[in-house]
């Protein structure tokens, strides 16, 4: 009986073996197939994440193009400019007074001459009316004085006066005349002085603020005056250019030729006004470099406005029908600038090149390059020298690196996906066949 119990002992225990050798052996059987496919995976994702920024350097790349072209290329110099009023005049009354009337509106055109403001004319009034009352007198002395000199002369003609009593008289008309004259200025000085009472505007541009209101009593001495007035037609801006630039600078301003200056806004989107060089200053600032040049703009639309900051185009010369690329065809490496130039069968060729002057959307270079020939504006950034590249439109052309992504990522992810599939049929596989032994060895203990 003994004897029968171990044999069955045995033979439960070589069952569980069995069993249990049989599910590993399953488990590593059905598992390498999934480490196969994920390395094979991994070896296609490295293969494919060997070009420039992972893009596959053996697959045919859309691109777009742009011809090169001989073309004036403008010699550009950028600068930040300060627009400046031509003139500034700071509007003063000189007559004491209370302001009675104000004729400008803040912030509009006046012209020279025109009328702004009126102070109190009365006091002014009667001060000329006294100075006219003396004068009317001492005219009306010296007429007399004059009749009575007229009246010795002929008596002494006649011996009839002595001739001191004329001399007398002569000297009195000689003094009544200075008196006369004097009244006279004063006369002049009073009207002058009337005239005070009308504030008129010394030159033509924008009214600022009004600084005193109708009421106040103004005086000449006033630092704000009653308003500010900007001639802003023309307008000046001041810029800086950097002293490398003055020789060309100055020969261009001594020969009279004409050099356009642009003025652009803030983002240098649109061009506020176009004018022309008319000076520079005469030292250059040591602690910058660079020296400061005046610019004159017509500035018929008023589109500057004074103390305004704006973008600066100096045209200091012109490159007349020069090879010029598009900017955006021009790449940096470590080699240095660089254009891929498509050739025939789609083939692009790696070109070096130096850059002259840039001007807005081109570029003007030197090279071994002929106008005509096609260059990459567009998905130069997945390129390598002799790689095959498709020429399509820019609107049809699709974003930058997110085709090969795309396609990595739905590689990798199959890959992953089937591994993770295969992972999944193997592990509860093996789990099912563990939980087999235990049920197997349960079945032969209830044998027993």
């Amino acid at each position: 009986m003994a004897s029968k119990l171990m044999t069955r002992k045995t033979a439960v225990i070589v069952l569980i073996l069995a069993v249990a050798g049989a599910g590993v052996a399953w488990w590593y059987t059905h598992r390498a197939p999934v480490d196969g496919a994920s390395a094979s995976a991994s070896t296609g994702g490295a293969r494919q994440g060997g070009g420039r920024n992972g893009a596959n350097p053996n697959r045919v790349q859309p691109v777009t193009v742009v011809a090169a072209q001989k073309r004036d290329i403008r010699l550009i110099v950028n600068a930040i400019g300060n627009i400046a009023a031509v003139n500034t005049a700071i509007v003063r009354t000189k007559a004491d007074g209370e302001l009675k009337a104000i004729y400008f509106k803040e912030g509009q055109p006046v012209q020279a001459g025109q009328v702004l403001a009126q102070i109190d004319p009365r006091s002014f009034q009667i001060a000329l009316s006294q100075a006219q009352g003396t004068l009317a007198r001492d005219q009306a002395q010296l007429k007399n004085a004059e009749i009575d000199l007229q009246r010795y002369r002929d008596l002494v003609e006649k011996q009839a006066a002595p001739k001191q009593q004329m001399d007398t008289q002569e000297a009195l008309v000689q003094q009544l005349h200075g008196t006369v004259l004097s009244d006279q200025a004063a006369v002049d000085n009073a009207k002058l002085q009337l005239s005070y009472t009308r504030v008129v505007a010394p030159i033509a541009g924008l009214a600022g603020l009004k600084q005193a209101d109708l009421g106040n009593i103004v005086h000449s001495s006033d630092t704000n005056g009653l308003v500010t007035i900007t001639q802003t037609q023309p307008a000046a801006i001041v810029f800086a250019v950097p002293d490398a630039r003055l020789d060309k600078l100055r020969q261009q301003l001594k020969n009279a030729v004409p050099l356009r200056v642009e003025a652009w806004d803030r983002e240098q989107k649109s061009m506020l006004a176009e004018g022309s060089v008319a000076n520079t200053d005469n030292t250059i600032d040591v602690t910058t470099g660079t020296i400061r040049v005046k610019a004159l703009f017509a500035n018929k639309d008023n589109a500057l406005f004074p103390n305004q900051f704006v973008n600066v185009r100096l045209q200091l010369d012109t490159m007349k029908d020069a090879l010029a690329v598009p900017t955006a065809a021009v790449q940096r490496g470590a080699m240095g600038n660089f254009v891929y130039v498509v050739g025939e069968g789609g083939v692009v060729a790696l070109r070096p090149v130096t850059t002259l002057a840039t001007d807005g959307d081109w570029v003007g270079v030197k090279g071994e390059l002929k106008p005509g020939e096609q260059l990459v504006t567009d998905g130069a950034d997945r390129l390598r020298d002799g790689g095959k590249v498709e020429v399509i439109a820019a609107s049809a052309r699709p974003g930058a690196g997110d085709e090969p992504r795309s396609g990595r990522r739905h590689k990798g992810g199959g890959a992953s996906g089937s591994a993770s599939a295969a992972g999944a049929a193997s592990v509860p596989g093996s789990a099912s066949a563990s939980a087999s032994v235990p049920a197997q060895a349960s079945a032969a203990e209830a044998r027993k």
